[in-house]
């Protein structure tokens, strides 16, 4: 048996290396926003502290398969195996005690992040810089600045601006079925409901254009029917002075 524990530890060490390196990578989408740094950084962690849990499963599985996997036809069953040694205890700890502390971190540590106020710069409510009323339906979206006075229809092929630097609380609802408004280069998520209000506040750090980066867009990620994957609205993050400029613009040409 001890032959198949080191060749079976080797192999555990090489897909463990071969996962913790790949969660260095920089393999995510465009980073739009301090919460999607935020995400981002946890996703890594949660990564790597999975990855040595999740190649150890791999592992076992495969080289049993491998290894012990019998020729033919079985003619009766195999020989009882009972986890009575130190291992199966180890194994428990280690994993309980992992599962408490990403309970904690970044559980309920990135939970409090996420819910803490923001101060505003006057252009919204008392907490957010800029509130954006967004009405889901089969299949396209209904954008409304309620401040501004603006409202962005599906047809009117204008992209929800946004300034950067600035908190922006998007505040959802549905008209028919439960759509879920997304915004990739964000991270940020929340269903909307028909008869509800639900919100998310996000904070764009970064300029950024649905022309060139398509991770900007308000995209519908709760499967709605036929045409759900067409449910996607165009995003602009841009500075203040050319967000008041298109407000302007926007107040000039509605007659507002």
């Amino acid at each position: 048996m001890k032959p198949h524990v080191i060749s079976a530890f080797i192999l555990w060490v090489a897909l463990t290396a071969i996962g913790e390196f790949l969660a260095f990578q920089n393999i995510y989408p465009t980073v739009g926003s301090s919460e999607a740094s935020d995400f981002d950084g946890i996703f890594r962690f949660l990564l790597i502290v999975g990855v040595p849990v999740f190649t150890m499963v791999i592992t076992i599985v495969a080289y049993s398969f491998s290894a012990f996997r019998a020729k033919g036809d079985p003619t009766e069953d195999g020989p009882v195996m009972r986890g009575n040694g130190n291992f199966p205890k180890i194994w428990l700890i280690l994993t309980g005690g992992l599962a408490m502390v990403v309970m904690i971190y970044p559980g309920l540590t990135g939970l409090a992040k996420l819910q803490q106020d923001k101060t505003g710069y006057g252009w919204g409510d008392t907490s957010t810089d800029l509130t954006i009323k967004v009405e889901g339906q089969r299949w396209s979206w209904t954008i409304n600045y309620p401040d501004q006075n603006i409202t962005l229809l599906p047809s009117s092929g204008e992209p929800i601006v946004l300034p950067v630097s600035h908190s922006i609380r998007f505040e959802g609802t549905a008209l028919d079925v439960i759509h879920s408004m997304w915004i990739p280069a964000f991270r940020m998520r929340i269903d909307v409901v028909p008869g509800r209000t639900t919100h998310m506040e996000v904070t764009p750090d970064k300029l950024g254009d649905y022309t060139t980066d398509d991770a900007y867009r308000l995209q519908c990620s709760q499967l709605c029917g036929l045409d759900h994957a067409k449910m996607k609205f165009p995003v602009k993050v841009v500075s203040d002075d050319d967000f008041k400029t298109w407000v302007a613009a926007q107040q000039q040409k509605s007659g507002k």
